[in-house]
């Protein structure tokens, strides 16, 4: 008998005794069937309700994706800092007192402008004096020229007044080339980015007065590890990112060392950059070095990936006799960078991966979404 029945069978059984005559009985006894009989179809409704609510809370809640074919890439990070090609500290080119200084900060200048002038009152003087020389040996000259045309005088005389006069143009015209490196010029164009001398102070060569930037003309270089040394190359692809401005470019590397520094034990890279006005020199850059790359990949996040016996393996999605289950994939994986993992087998284009609520999973588990 059904345990479910046997508290029914002593409450019958009371309820018979109780009862007089065998006609009344047997009605009580019909109607009692009657009565279990619709308590059974109760219970029976009400067990599969029950069953049901059981399988539907057993189902765990996951997040699936779908796997597309896409690009991955895999680099070398390293952090460099952004250079102008043209960066000059400009100083004299003659020892001297600065008397005038022409430009200030920010103004663009032209290559061959001027920028500050050195004390040339003596310099100047010294050529007010040789020009009256230089006139007095041009009459001379152009006398004795007169006379020799004629043939009056001596050859000697016309050689000598001519050798005069020549000395004292090449006398002069050292004197302008001096006069010429009193005035501190602008080696390139570009912007003042310094103005580092003040009127009065004593200029000398090699110490800067101004520095004078290019900004058109910038690039980024960094130091990478030796390590990498035969996987880098002049035209490889680069992916460079600013942090303060929030900006990322792709391009490629100009330059790659063929040595090695002897005291870092890096080769050093140089990336050329477009003419922006948002980079400045010496702001950070970081570097990502393509080293790998795969056109047509299954990348899944690093996270999804377990492991069972050492081997990798992930849940994915599928659908068994209408309804959705968990299923085990181990997959053979390929390179990672942060976190993304080329996967080479085991999964294909449409897979469903599990990505959250996979913990804990084991095959054919019910799930939903």
């Amino acid at each position: 008998m059904n345990k479910r029945y046997a508290f029914m069978v002593p409450a019958l059984a009371v309820i018979i005794a109780a009862c007089g005559g065998g006609g009344n009985k047997a009605q009580q006894l019909e109607k009692m069937k009657q009565e279990r009989a619709a308590l059974d179809s109760k219970i029976a409704a009400l067990e599969k309700e029950v069953g049901k609510k059981d399988t539907v809370e057993r189902m765990k809640d996951v997040t699936v994706a779908e796997l597309r074919d896409t690009l991955f890439e895999h680099y070398i990070d390293v952090q460099g800092s952004v250079d102008a090609r043209e960066n000059v500290n400009v100083s004299a080119r003659v020892p001297g007192v600065i008397t005038a200084i022409h430009v200030k900060e920010g103004q663009h200048v032209a290559q061959g402008q001027t920028l500050a002038q050195v004390d040339d009152q003596v310099l100047k003087a010294n050529m007010a004096e040789l020009r009256t020389q230089m006139d007095l040996a041009n009459t001379l000259f152009e006398k004795q020229k007169n006379l020799w045309s004629q043939k009056i005088g001596s050859e000697v005389q016309y050689l000598n007044a001519k050798n005069q006069k020549e000395a004292l143009d090449r006398k002069m015209a050292t004197l302008q080339d001096q006069l010429a490196q009193m005035r501190i010029i602008a080696p390139i164009s570009g912007t003042v980015d310094a103005v580092i001398a003040k009127v009065g102070d004593n200029a000398a060569p090699g110490a800067p007065a101004f520095r004078v930037v290019n900004a058109n003309n910038l690039k980024v270089m960094a130091n990478v590890a030796e390590a990498y040394a035969g996987l880098l190359k002049t035209g490889d692809p680069v992916v460079l990112s600013f942090p303060d401005i929030q900006r990322e470019i792709r391009t490629n590397i100009s330059f790659a060392s063929r040595t090695i520094d002897p005291l870092s034990r890096t080769i050093k890279i140089e990336v050329p950059l477009k003419p922006d006005n948002a980079l400045r020199p010496n702001m950070i850059a970081h570097i990502k070095i393509v080293d790998y790359t795969a056109s047509k990949a299954l990348v899944v996040p690093v996270n999804v990936i377990q492991y069972s016996s050492g081997k990798p393996y992930v849940m994915v999605a599928e659908s068994k006799n209408g309804k959705l289950a968990s299923q085990r994939r181990t997959v053979e994986m390929g390179r990672t960078y942060n976190d993304k993992a080329e996967i080479k087998d085991g999964l294909k284009a449409g897979d469903r991966i599990i990505t959250t609520g996979y913990q804990g999973l084991n095959d054919n588990d019910l799930i939903k979404l």
